[in-house]
């Protein structure tokens, strides 16, 4: 399709962009983050280049060849590390391809010794859900991606980080994906990023 072609040739590349510029700033120097749904490292590797202080490694339910950080090959479900063994967990516009993402925030709070950070949607304003949906079909389904479309409303984010303990320490909503013209539509407040630290933690 024409629009999926526009979408892996222009707003593929924008995105990675604008998310690696936000998490560079959300991530406190010379800490190590595990990014889950890492694909192809691409985020991961434009983060670094923005801040070499960093260590990233990745785990995917896909391991590709041409990776640009290392990545390995879990469930989907468990996080193959040991409690406590990261700084940080990353989850970009993963979570909500997961039948239930409490399953793996949990996972990420057992694994990481400071927080989590998130880039994912909101299900807030006119039309979102089915904005939502459109836009991960757009971007997804070709690559047999699972599309569950399992968006969550901003309460159902903030009870969930509650429940995890998990204290906001930058959030956004205004991120800049798309040119000013494609933002009232698809940008909008259907987007956020955030670094939430784990309560008690240092």
């Amino acid at each position: 399709m024409a629009i999926e072609s526009i979408h892996e040739s222009y707003v593929k590349s924008r995105r990675v962009n604008i998310l690696a510029n936000h998490f560079a700033v959300l991530c406190p120097e010379g800490t190590s983050i595990l990014d889950v749904g890492a694909g192809d490292g691409g985020l991961a590797a434009a983060i670094m280049a923005r801040k070499p202080s960093l260590q990233f490694t990745g785990i995917d339910t896909l391991v590709r060849d041409d990776s640009h950080i290392p990545v390995e090959s879990f469930d989907g479900v468990k996080i193959p590390r040991h409690d406590n063994s990261t700084d940080y967990v990353l989850f970009s516009d993963v979570l909500h391809h997961t039948e239930d993402p409490m399953i793996l925030l949990r996972e990420a709070v057992r694994v990481a010794r400071r927080g989590v950070m998130i880039k994912d949607h909101l299900v807030r304003g006119l039309l979102a859900r089915q904005t939502l949906r459109f836009m991960d079909r757009v971007g997804n389904r070709r690559f047999g991606v699972q599309l569950p479309h399992n968006y969550w409303r901003p309460e159902q984010w903030d009870n969930a980080f509650e429940e995890l303990k998990l204290e906001r320490e930058d959030y956004h909503t205004r991120i800049g994906l798309y040119p000013f013209w494609a933002n009232w539509c698809f940008g909008r407040s259907l987007h956020f990023i955030t670094r939430l630290e784990i309560s008690g933690q240092e």
